[in-house]
């Protein structure tokens, strides 16, 4: 992948290859093959760094990509496969630049595909008639750009509405929602899947696991459509099912369990087929108002759990999701959600569950006049600044991605600059479990040496089951801060080779698809 660096040139540098001779701290792992063959050479002592929150080794830095009703991609219907793949790169080439390395993208909006799919029909965003073919698949393209530019692809699923239409007789004859019409439930002018059919959990499950089979996503995404909210149609009829199958329980205590067991079963038929695939939801951002529940948040908004029976506590408490990605949607010091009162409050709901917290901010309101904190260039970015005083919140998502294009007051660049200033590697997680790959090496993989530098580019053999690999200037001899955070970090590149902008030592490191890091060569280029 070009990294956009100039190059020097060739006579100004004297190139020096070494092998590993830094310290990369606990956590690393290299072959014993690996360890026997390797030769050092001689080194200062280094001291560690104390990590800088400025530069988190580890963060997740993504952005929403809805196609539903065309609001980022495609920008309209009917475009060709050419436009589209265009207006997606675009997408994708902003986000690398600013540093991101994790994209969600929506690829089933209303039980439509944006992918080959003999369970459900085409999606209409695509050509604007539902059900007809585009003429290409875009997923495998979708991911593939992904990955070229170090970004993680995660598919956004909406697993329960069923159509913006709520006429049956318009849908395409494939349609799930007409062949089993039993399974639907009209609420204002759409149609919803009845969460609590255990057929429709079965279709659900089937659709995601169908996905996960047969391409290489990297994450299962689902956001805060559970239930429809409330004010839109009236009463959701689903009387019927609750008779049948409610069991003694309360009729929103039965919502709740249908929404959990839902997600514990598409959480388990995710990992029993790929491991290493992650699966995390996007809560509406308040779970309860401490006014009806002393452990909920001291806001006064619409309440999650009693509205849209959706349960993120209980997600993170089961274990039952790698990641909860609340929408925060309100600036610091909105009465009724104040983003100062809810980012602590979610950092507190997942501390010590293994259960990673990134937070959904809501880009598309910047600018906006109903409020004044939105027309400050800065609000996004002291989001952001608040964050780092929690140890509990690993990254941010930003909504959505016609505005990371349009970037509204110059935020995005201002976010760009205070915080994304280096890359940074994906957060770890425990359970999806990986293996650091074998350092980058020369004619056998298990072998520590072979990094080298081609004039003033860094080079090395590729290293299997490495997805990509961090490349490091290391600073003056006697500090060790590569371990620690990202400071030195210059670059997550998918090709074995790097285009260096000064002379010094550069470490490099190979990394699994889910960044797990193997410890570092060293190449030192040296001025002439």
């Amino acid at each position: 992948m070009p990294t956009g660096r100039p190059l020097l040139a060739a006579a100004a540098l004297a190139v020096v290859t070494t092998t590993a001779a830094y310290a990369f701290g606990p956590g690393t792992t290299e072959s014993p093959a690996a360890s026997e063959k390797k030769t050092t050479t001689a080194a200062a002592p280094v001291t560690a760094c104390k990590a800088d929150a400025r530069y988190p080794k580890r963060q997740l830095r993504g952005v929403w990509i809805a196609t539903v009703k065309n609001i980022d991609w495609p920008s309209r219907t009917g475009l060709s496969a050419e436009r589209q793949k265009a207006e997606y790169i675009k997408i994708l080439d902003s986000a690398a630049q600013r540093n991101f390395n994790a994209v969600f993208v929506q690829v089933r909006p209303a039980s439509d595909a944006l992918y080959k799919s003999s369970l459900e029909p085409w999606s209409q965003f695509l050509t604007g008639t539902a059900g007809k073919d585009p003429g290409w698949d875009p997923l495998p393209f979708l991911i593939e750009e992904a990955h070229k530019r170090g970004l993680e692809f995660h598919a956004w699923f909406n697993p329960y509405r069923a159509s913006y239409d709520a006429d049956v007789a318009k849908l395409p004859a494939n349609h799930p929602a007409r062949q089993h019409r039993d399974w639907t439930v009209k609420y204002g002018d759409r149609l919803y899947f009845n969460p609590g059919l255990p057929q429709v959990r079965e279709h659900v499950v089937k659709v995601i696991t169908d996905v996960v089979d047969r391409y290489d996503v990297d994450g299962v995404h689902f956001d805060d459509y559970f239930y429809p909210y409330p004010g839109e149609g009236g009463q959701f009829n689903d009387q019927a099912a609750f008779t049948k199958y409610g069991k003694g329980k309360s009729l929103a205590d039965w919502r709740r369990n249908n929404v959990n067991t839902l997600v514990a079963e598409v959480d388990q038929a995710i990992h029993e087929r790929k491991n290493h695939v992650k699966f995390g939801i996007s809560p509406f951002g308040i779970w309860r108002n401490k006014s009806n529940d002393p452990s909920g948040s001291n806001t006064n908004g619409m309440s999650a759990y009693d509205s849209i029976y959706a349960d993120a506590k209980a997600w993170i408490k089961s274990g039952t999701v790698d990641y909860v990605m609340p929408q925060l949607y309100w600036p610091r010091g909105f009465k009724a959600a104040d983003y100062q009162e809810l980012m602590p409050w979610w950092s507190s709901a997942v501390k010590g569950s293994g259960v990673h917290l990134y937070i959904g901010q809501a880009l598309y309101r910047v600018g906006a006049t109903d409020d004044k904190a939105w027309t400050k260039p800065g609000e996004m970015s002291a989001h952001l600044t608040l964050n780092r005083k929690h140890n509990q919140v690993d990254g941010d998502v930003y909504f959505s991605a016609k505005q990371l294009l349009t970037n509204p007051l110059g935020a995005m660049d201002r976010v760009a600059k205070e915080h994304y200033g280096r890359p940074a590697l994906l957060p770890l997680m425990k359970d999806r479990g990986g293996q650091a790959p074998a350092q980058p090496a020369g004619a056998k993989a298990a072998q520590p040496a072979g990094a080298k530098a081609a004039g003033s580019t860094l080079s090395w053999t590729p290293s299997a089951g490495a997805r990509a690999y961090a490349v490091y200037q290391a600073p003056k001899p006697g500090e060790d801060c590569q371990p620690t955070d990202a400071r030195n970090l210059v670059a997550v590149v998918s090709d074995p080779s790097y285009a260096t902008t000064a002379p010094g030592t550069y470490l490099i490191t190979s990394l699994d698809r889910l960044h797990n890091e193997s410890k570092p060569v060293t190449v030192k280029v040296d001025p002439v």
